[in-house]
């Protein structure tokens, strides 16, 4: 699971009259990314250059990916659900004149503001979201977005009331087969009029969106009336439930689960049975109509689930279509080849306050790269006597296309043991 910031939701507010609908997606050919580059002083992505300051943490590697648009590469894995997500929606929700009532939006430029990530959302200094161990941050106030809703602002700013919302996002996480630093976020927004909700409801002129003097519950907003909270909470899970039921099957068992975000309410999520287990695939909720005092908002979301590791190796297109069928799109190992693991164990250092588990998986991608499919933290000792604090992790190596041998990947392992020492400040065991 990933950060509770995340933005999925579905709001009743007073509809924009003039719906512009556009579609943005960008050239089938392969375009050269513009070089990112970390200086002594700045950091320069995308063309633009941002200063440094004690907040930049950044990587080379992360850089990498910056540019690479997958989601608009044509034939790749992430292009086909998003157009598959697109052509749903494209024929299922048709605006008055015939024409797709949402419009699309895949290339905006994934460097955004703190406060445009955060503050935009309701989300509050302090919240353990912002923490610099799980986001990539060019400088204090400048970041590469760790959600798509990033830009929800701007788009419903613009006069939108409709729209989907695809591209890449990044976060620090742990490592295995579904989490990456770089991934994927597809979501859509829209907005109601009194008349749009309450059109098909039987004395529906008598029913109204917002209440005067209204008490928050755990069902509703103070400012929303139940009516319309209900009615938007079924739109919205029966227009997700037509989704991915339209993307995995019409036999997929479903369920809701009641849940939390900072800029919903009420919110949800939805789960999924998947090898005898429930996984959870999207949230969603009504956005707190506080937002509105800035801008105009609502948002549901999709998460294609992976070995996320993968959508950036650029043979990925061939390799998922050998052993990819019907566009399975849950977590399953690709690789033929046996893979290896090595454990390295080590004391944390006596000032344990900047060392954090994420700065640890970083250094192991900033080294092993994507020859590294999983770290298990498999061990964590406090000593009895001394106080000092062990632990121990099991580093998994895989290559996708030949069997690795024992003494390459110890090479790779005795790297980063020294980077570990060297740049965490931790004393080997090993």
């Amino acid at each position: 699971r990933r950060s509770t910031a995340r933005s999925h939701t579905l709001t009743p507010v007073v509809k924009h009259p003039n719906l512009c609908v556009h579609t943005c997606v960008s050239s089938c050919r392969r375009l050269s990314t513009p070089k990112s580059v970390i200086g002594q002083d700045s950091v320069q992505v995308l063309d633009h250059s941002y200063p440094r300051d004690d907040f930049t943490n950044v990587t080379p590697k992360i850089l990498e990916k910056v540019g690479r648009n997958l989601h608009n590469q044509s034939h790749h894995p992430l292009w086909l659900i998003k157009e598959r997500i697109k052509a749903h929606f494209y024929s299922s929700y048709v605006g008055r004149w015939g024409t797709p009532l949402f419009s699309v939006h895949d290339n905006l430029s994934p460097v955004v503001t703190t406060e445009q990530n955060f503050d935009s959302l309701l989300i509050p200094p302090g919240h353990p979201s912002r923490k610099r161990g799980d986001n990539y941050y060019l400088n204090r106030t400048t970041m590469l977005r760790a959600h798509t809703s990033a830009h929800q602002r701007e788009l419903v700013r613009s006069g939108l009331d409709a729209f989907l919302l695809a591209g890449d996002v990044y976060r620090r996480d742990e490592i295995d087969a579904s989490h990456y630093p770089v991934f994927h976020q597809m979501e859509g927004v829209r907005l109601f009029s009194n008349h749009e909700l309450f059109s098909r409801v039987q004395n529906g002129g008598e029913l109204s969106l917002f209440e005067r003097r209204g008490r928050r519950t755990p069902e509703k907003q103070e400012t929303h009336t139940l009516e319309a909270v209900k009615l938007v909470e079924f739109d919205l899970k029966r227009t997700l439930t037509q989704l991915v039921s339209h993307l995995f099957g019409a036999d997929l068992e479903i369920r809701w689960v009641d849940c939390y975000f900072p800029f919903t309410h009420p919110s949800f999520e939805m789960e999924v049975r998947f090898q005898g287990d429930w996984m959870e695939v999207l949230g969603c909720g009504v956005m707190e109509q506080e937002l509105f005092k800035t801008f105009r908002s609502a948002a549901l979301g999709l998460y294609g689930l992976c070995p996320l590791r993968l959508t950036f190796s650029e043979d990925l297109v061939e390799t998922l279509f050998r052993q990819i069928v019907n566009y399975c799109l849950f977590v399953q190992p690709l690789s033929k080849y046996p893979p290896l693991h090595n454990d390295i164990s080590f004391w944390l250092p006596d000032s344990r306050e900047g060392f954090t588990e994420n700065d640890f998986y970083e250094l192991v991608r900033s080294i092993g790269g994507d020859l590294v499919e999983k770290v298990s933290l498999l061990d964590d000792f406090t000593h009895p006597k001394s106080g000092r604090r062990s632990q121990c992790y099991r580093i998994i190596y895989r290559h996708m296309e030949r069997t690795l041998t024992q003494q390459e990947v110890r090479l790779v392992h005795q790297q980063i043991e020294h980077a570990a020492e060297s740049e965490l400040g931790v004393q080997g065991r090993y």
